[in-house]
């Protein structure tokens, strides 16, 4: 069975999506959980991650570091985290890709923090941007593979790749297109997805990196996150 390392879940949008990927699609595998320490995790994370970074899959004596290619890695057994279809799954994997490369801005500005609701000081032209293609990426996929997933009816890779994309737009008060609005909503409405943001919000580990970060990024007004 896999072994999947992950970080915290209220911070870490990158060991969402492997993890909501094997768990929507019924793929066995075990959680390590390394939480982020002060100041930097890199060292720890060395003693088992050569980058220094999770997300990490074991497989016996292989591991596999960074998201894509965990996915990539666990498709060659488990093809259904790609569509069957060759035009969706070319779409699929695109838009993977450009998830895993791009977005900048709203990685920077609009850190993954499930827990807390945030008003935004100010929605800058970068992070529209970036808005606006993860409008017209969702519009795109919905219409031309008929949803109600990215690449048609069956949930894939693809919605993991954009389901920490829902939990901003959750956090940070933002709205797409009503397609697109609805689509976050049905992400957001996933049981596994529910499980995720409930285990995220029961965390009481701060990481004073990421807690700066929402902070420079607005006004913090609510936190459900429990408490030491």
């Amino acid at each position: 069975m896999y072994t999947l390392i992950i970080g915290n879940k209220n911070y870490s949008s990158w060991s969402l999506r492997p993890w909501l990927a094997l768990r929507v699609l019924d793929i066995p595998f075990t959680e390590q959980l390394q939480p982020f320490v002060d100041h930097g995790s890199h060292d720890k994370f060395r003693a088992f991650s050569p980058t220094g970074r999770v997300p990490l899959l074991v497989d016996g004596d292989t591991r596999v570091w960074d998201s894509l290619a965990i996915v990539e890695y666990v498709a060659e057994d488990h093809p259904q985290l790609w569509p069957s279809d060759k035009a969706a799954r070319a779409f699929a994997r695109a838009i993977c890709a450009e998830m895993h490369s791009g977005f900048s801005a709203l990685r920077d500005v609009c850190t993954m923090n499930c827990g807390v609701r945030v008003q935004l000081n100010a929605v800058t032209p970068a992070l529209q941007a970036d808005l606006d293609r993860i409008d017209e990426i969702w519009s795109q996929g919905l219409s031309e593979f008929g949803g109600p997933y990215l690449a048609g009816e069956n949930f894939t890779a693809a919605d993991a790749f954009y389901a920490p994309v829902a939990l901003r737009l959750q956090t940070y008060g933002l709205t797409l297109s009503q397609p697109a609005n609805e689509y976050a909503a049905r992400l957001l409405a996933l049981p596994a997805l529910i499980e995720w943001y409930n285990a995220g919000t029961a965390e009481t580990w701060r990481e004073p990196s990421h807690e700066a970060e929402i902070h420079a990024a607005g006004t913090v007004t609510s936190d459900v996150r429990q408490t030491a």
